[in-house]
């Protein structure tokens, strides 16, 4: 039988070993890096811009902007700082779980300039409460949890709203240069995964939230997995040869979806002269043959894994080929190893507004060989959101508790979207199977026949 390491210990775990002021100064940094590209993102478009609905599925801008101070609020400072109340009546206008997106526009919201001036009113105060709280003896505050979990949610919104810039219409407002060539030479499609046990979520991450929870052993049958996501030319290809006119590739709940929304192809592409072109960020384009392809719901990416002749991964299946170190039998935080994500490791943070193409960055594949891991495209698995074993919700029930069971699909990795806080080898995000205004992608596995194969 298979020994699993245990986890990283506290002493080993870079945030965990900073002492009180370099603590302080991390979580500064993480909060104000946030707060620059709330800023970015909310300042690209006028009052009028911000105000309005761009998608029933989206909230508008301004929605966004004062719910990341409300929650920052009822946290921070109301909770770890035990301050007064900053505006206390609009805690049921920002209340995610109280108005449906598609109803948030007739609410009687902060106009932009209010809704500025709040964030920055709470800011201030979070950033005394960050001066003056201890940062050990209490679970909310210890390691400064806290401060990370609320970076990481601005960062998770700071990300919705880029998929709701890539949902309005008209001219560009957001810029960044290209993502990096192909770095990399000719590798094998796939990888094989051996079977066994290994150490799946983290018990010792400070910062990971309540359904990364507790790190715990789990047995994955020897499968392989593909070296690298499946890119546009790929999934063109399913397209173009009637795939989304074939229902033996479909499930009756994926195929019955395709019909009632008559989908041909990924959100966002249309077919002109020939050939696909895209609109990504109000700029229209041919569809890059080799990026990752985006914009696809679970039900599209199992169909083209059936189309392939192979099955989504997994979710444990995805975070062995991730974190799985077969030299020391450890899980590592990111697929490199410890060190916290660079621009040389992944796509990541809005540094781009693409992703990269398939070979973009070798120095963050994984120690069996997988990669492109992390960045990119969110990667669509096959596993329902179930809790681990020892799952205990904290700090609150609805950030992942109310989520759990067979309505939502897990994906992994994070997308050129997602920021490095919000995103590590353990980290889960989920959602309906039919959204395809996420940059969601995929990969494909199969079984493979052996004394550990099969799942």
């Amino acid at each position: 039988m298979t020994t699993v390491p245990e986890p990283l210990s506290e002493a080993e775990n870079p945030v965990r070993s900073l002492d009180a002021d370099a603590l302080r100064t991390h979580a500064a940094a993480a909060l104000t890096r946030s707060r620059a590209r709330s800023e970015v993102l909310t300042g690209a478009v006028d009052d009028e811009e911000l105000s309005k609905q761009h998608s029933p599925l989206m909230s508008p801008l301004v929605w966004d902007l004062a719910h990341i101070g409300s929650q920052e609020e009822l946290w921070l400072v109301r909770d770890v700082g035990g301050r007064e109340p900053v505006r206390p009546e609009i805690d049921e206008l920002y209340d995610a779980f109280k108005h449906a997106r598609a109803d948030r526009p007739g609410l009687p919201l902060l106009s932009p300039a209010e809704a500025r001036a709040y964030v920055g009113q709470v800011r201030r105060k979070a950033f005394d409460v960050l001066d003056t709280v201890p940062l050990r003896g209490r679970r909310l505050t210890e390691a400064g949890f806290a401060f990370g979990m609320i970076t990481q949610h601005e960062q998770q919104h700071d990300e919705t709203m880029l998929a709701t810039h890539q949902l309005r219409t008209g001219e560009a407002v957001l810029h960044a240069p290209d993502p990096p060539a192909r770095r990399t030479g000719p590798l094998p499609a796939e990888v094989v995964v051996p079977g066994g046990s290994f150490l799946m979520g983290t018990s010792a991450e400070p910062w990971a939230l309540d359904n990364e929870r507790p790190a715990h052993p789990v047995h994955v049958g020897t499968f392989a997995i593909d070296t690298f996501p499946v890119t546009n030319a790929e999934f063109a290809a399913f397209a173009d040869s009637g795939g989304y006119r074939q229902e033996r590739w479909w499930t009756a709940e994926g195929w019955a979806h395709v019909q009632r929304h008559g989908l041909i192809a990924p959100r966002f592409w249309r077919r002109e002269g020939g050939r696909w072109w895209r609109r990504r960020f109000g700029i229209d384009e041919p569809v890059p043959a080799d990026e990752p392809v985006q914009h696809v719901c679970f039900h599209e990416a199992q169909a083209y894994a059936r189309w392939v002749g192979k099955r989504l991964p997994t979710e444990p299946e995805w975070e062995k080929a991730a974190r799985f170190d077969p030299a020391t039998g450890h899980s590592r935080r990111y697929p490199w190893g410890e060190q916290e994500p660079g621009p040389e490791h992944a796509n990541l943070g809005q540094r781009h507004l693409r992703p990269a193409v398939a070979g973009a960055y070798p120095a963050g594949a994984s120690a069996l060989g997988v990669h492109q891991l992390v960045g990119d495209v969110w990667e669509w698995t096959s596993s329902d959101f179930r809790p681990y074993p020892g799952f205990a919700a904290f700090p609150y029930q609805e950030y992942s508790e109310v989520f759990f069971g067979p309505g939502y699909r897990m994906l992994r990795g994070g997308s050129f979207g997602t920021d490095a806080a919000a995103v590590r080898g353990s980290f889960r995000n989920w959602d309906l199977p039919v959204r395809r205004q996420i940059f969601a992608g995929f990969r494909c596995a199969r079984d493979v026949a052996g004394p550990d194969g099969g799942n």
